[in-house]
């Protein structure tokens, strides 16, 4: 069955468009991708994803879309399809893609109005081996969203992008894979709106280093460091000066994606995080709101 594979970027509009591409590039560790459209697009150097994030000069801040991959143009064609069928709106047909890139996508909004891009044949980047203390992000490992009726995301993910539920935290938390890692999506009850977008580091000490760096430019960590129970990962979470959560995590447990049964986790106090040594919690984290500009389409 066609379905998605992988995370390829988010794109986010910001009031600060100087502040934030800063942060990304000075800060974070992502690399610019030359464009001539007036937005900033970024790309990790340790995988040849084209890019993993898009800035938009906007007067609000927002998430304006979020990109997902699938292995060729038949899987696109198929997945369109089956969000067509599906209570999705569909916002764009397949078609040749004009971002940096290019590729052949479709972009839809979710139930709850999030807008999403399903493509593939997207141009390769480089990529380079990030070394141990170089403290700099590989890729994009998993983003989290939250639902009014997660319960019924959870199913439109699976049945419509065919992405297969591999843990449970108690009943509302749903952690769904698309490929061999644990996660690459995750659902929580909220507004309709992004939780956070998480970056895979090379190891524990690449994590540490990334956050050595950020508290030298002044941007302290949130919640972490700290090792999570569902997919085993270890934790730190920041927010950009736009107000967005990132987090940097390393050690993503692996799975068979046809085989892996999922199993539900009781909460506990040592279930959100297995140190239990780390500073703040998710209530130090950024007040879940609605994302602006539900069922609003944005064409880059």
């Amino acid at each position: 069955m066609s379905r998605v594979t992988e995370i390829r970027y988010v794109g986010y509009a910001v009031t600060d468009f100087a502040t934030e591409s800063s942060f990304y590039e000075g800060q974070w560790g992502l690399e610019r991708v030359p464009s001539d459209d007036g937005m900033a697009w970024f790309k990790t150097q340790g995988h040849d994803e084209h890019h993993v994030v898009r800035l938009r000069p906007s007067d609000e801040n927002r998430v304006d879309v979020i990109a997902l991959a699938a292995d060729s143009r038949a899987d696109v064609d198929a997945l369109c399809e089956r969000v067509r069928a599906s209570a999705a709106k569909l916002v764009s047909e397949p078609q040749a893609l004009t971002t940096p890139g290019g590729g052949y996508g479709f972009r839809f909004f979710t139930p709850d109005g999030l807008l999403i891009e399903v493509s593939s044949d997207v141009a390769r980047g480089e990529a380079r081996e990030i070394t141990r203390w170089e403290g700099l992000p590989v890729k994009i490992s998993h983003i989290v969203l939250h639902s009014p009726d997660h319960q019924a995301a959870v199913r439109f993910f699976c049945d419509v992008l065919g992405f297969k539920v591999s843990d449970w935290l108690g009943d509302f938390m749903c952690f769904l894979r698309c490929n061999s890692a644990h996660h690459r999506i995750a659902l929580l009850p909220g507004p309709p709106c992004l939780n956070h977008v998480a970056y895979d580091m090379t190891d524990v000490d690449g994590m540490m280093a990334g956050i050595s760096r950020l508290k030298q430019n002044k941007t302290d960590i949130r919640w972490g460091p700290g090792r999570h129970t569902a997919g085993d990962n270890t934790f730190s979470y920041f927010v950009t000066p736009s107000g967005f959560a990132v987090e940097y995590t390393a050690e993503l447990e692996d799975v068979d994606f046809e085989t892996h049964e999922p199993k539900v986790h009781v909460p506990a106090p040592r279930v959100m995080d297995q140190w239990g040594i780390g500073v703040g919690g998710p209530q130090t984290m950024p007040h879940p709101e609605a994302n602006p500009g539900l069922f609003v389409a944005v064409e880059a």
